[in-house]
């Protein structure tokens, strides 16, 4: 087992894989250091138009396109942004609120409250129940009303167009699956709000552990309330069923941790004793409750993980890995919609 468990740090050559380019990227935009979201936020009364979001890779050679695109600059250096804020910190540790978040849990909460609304309905089929039709149906609904609520009065003109991204966040309605590219579509909704300047730079870090964690809550009671099927799911070869920026963040979490090392999180007994903590240990707590069986057969990728020497490295390999396996990927980033804030534009040199 051990050989397979080296698999991993072969196949992404975690020592090489990741050469800094991705963190000597641009810091996103609005964040950069002297300015405020303010200072890029579209002003109303200005000529920027908001717009509905809409699809714009139809073929794979429209691959390229996204790569370059603006949407592409100002996601990744979200993400990474947010991997380099939440460094060496615990889910529990203080941190600002500000009025946006707590707007932002107000409307989790709502969603929340909604599936306990509609219990799942008695059908022959084991998974995909179709109660969740009727969730989405509601969220299909309210979507920019809620949406309306965590914008500033100012910016309420972007409703229509982030609540796109809301929507998009929760799985898809017709095959009742969800997949990363819905969660990719939940951190482009944040992106938004940071771009219209609704949340700030102060709230990095109430953006993963309190809302992006909340969202994470939320998903789980959808998956296992109607029995979701994994969106796109490479099975026991991908890393996750359903999620993968927690992994990200949460190794990042980890990096120059005293004590727990990448092989403590495949033991039942620290991930219980730490989960509250870490969002990676959150996550691996998750798997253990869902499915049965030894943890290297059922989670492969995650096994081998465990054979990396420090987190550092995990989380290199793992933000390769994430371009590789999501963002590069056409059936799933053939979902994407892009707008005014997120554009298929190419990026500003």
């Amino acid at each position: 087992m051990e050989k397979v468990r080296r698999s991993f740090t072969v196949s992404l050559d975690l020592e090489k894989a990741y050469d800094n380019r991705a963190l000597r990227e641009e810091p996103w935009y609005c964040w950069v250091e002297g300015s405020t979201p303010e200072d890029e936020a579209p002003e109303e009364g200005a000529s920027f138009t908001f717009m509905v979001p809409k699809k714009e890779i139809s073929m794979v050679p429209d691959m390229g396109k996204w790569k370059r695109s603006q949407a592409y600059a100002d996601y990744i250096g979200f993400i990474l942004t947010l991997n380099e804020g939440v460094k060496g910190k615990k889910l529990t540790c203080e941190y600002k609120v500000s009025e946006t978040v707590e707007k932002l849990m107000d409307l989790l909460g709502t969603l929340d409250r909604w599936i306990n609304e509609t219990p799942p309905v008695d059908q022959p089929s084991r998974f995909g129940n179709k109660a969740y039709r009727t969730w989405f149906a509601k969220l299909d609904q309210e979507a920019e009303a809620l949406v309306s609520v965590v914008l500033p009065a100012d910016k309420r003109a972007a409703a229509p167009e982030i609540a796109v991204y809301l929507k998009e966040s929760v799985g898809n309605s017709t095959r009742i699956d969800y997949g990363t590219g819905h969660e990719a579509a939940f951190a482009a909704f944040l992106c938004c709000l940071c771009k219209v300047g609704a949340l700030r730079v102060d709230d990095q870090l109430a953006i993963v552990f309190k809302v992006f964690d909340r969202y994470l809550e939320v998903m789980r009671k959808l998956q296992k309330t109607y029995r979701m099927e994994p969106a796109g799911s490479q099975g026991v070869w991908g890393l996750d069923d359903f999620q993968f920026l927690p992994f990200i963040w949460g190794s990042s979490q980890f990096i120059d941790h005293p004590t727990l090392e990448p092989r403590h999180f495949v033991d039942e007994r620290v991930v219980n004793e730490h989960h509250q903590d870490y969002m990676f240990l959150e996550c691996i707590k998750f798997i253990n409750e869902m499915k049965t069986g030894p943890f290297a057969e059922h989670s492969n990728q995650l096994w081998n993980i465990s054979a990396v020497p420090s987190w550092s490295k995990v989380n290199q390999g793992l933000i390769r890995m994430y371009k590789a396996e999501c963002l590069e990927k056409f059936p799933v980033i053939q979902h994407f919609k892009f707008g005014s804030l997120l554009s298929i534009q190419p990026a500003k040199p």
